[in-house]
């Protein structure tokens, strides 16, 4: 059986100004799903790491825009924040995946808390960056089922 998406997908100017706009469209689906409070606050905080790498790094000073993309699964909430700016290596050398776990704080390189910060806040983060072509930043929260709502 194939899973039914509800799929939300917005494009906006990659300005600081329009991050706000993502974080209240983020609130709005994320409670109609069933998130707590403090999950929804979670997912905004790595909404916006996510959104400030288009804003801050993708397109160097020019105009672009990001896509933001929420689609809506049984049990989970995906989001991607897709931009065609520059492209860069999160994780440092390519193919290499740096966890939380595996560096001290201190050794992040500048600009990358973002990423671990996402790691910590979302079930499942993946970077997909290709030269000319943009970054995408796909992450995923699942859904935790209450006890008291059974």
């Amino acid at each position: 059986m194939i899973e039914e998406v509800e799929r939300i997908v917005i494009s906006l100017p990659a300005t600081a100004e329009y991050v706000d706009i993502v974080r209240l469209n983020l609130y709005g689906v994320a409670s109609k799903m069933g998130f707590s409070y403090e999950e929804i606050e979670d997912m905004k905080v790595a909404v916006s790491e996510a959104c400030n790498n288009s804003v801050l790094y993708a397109y160097k000073q020019e105009t672009g825009k990001m896509e933001i993309t929420f689609e809506v699964l049984a049990d989970a909430l995906s989001i991607t924040v897709k931009d065609e700016g520059e492209s860069f290596e999160p994780w440092g050398k390519t193919g290499e995946r740096v966890t939380l776990h595996e560096k001290e704080l201190n050794e992040a390189p500048i600009g990358g808390l973002g990423f671990y910060l996402m790691q910590a806040l979302m079930d499942d983060v993946c970077v997909e960056s290709q030269a000319g072509q943009g970054t995408k930043v796909m992450m995923v929260r699942r859904l935790q089922k209450s006890e008291e709502k059974v």
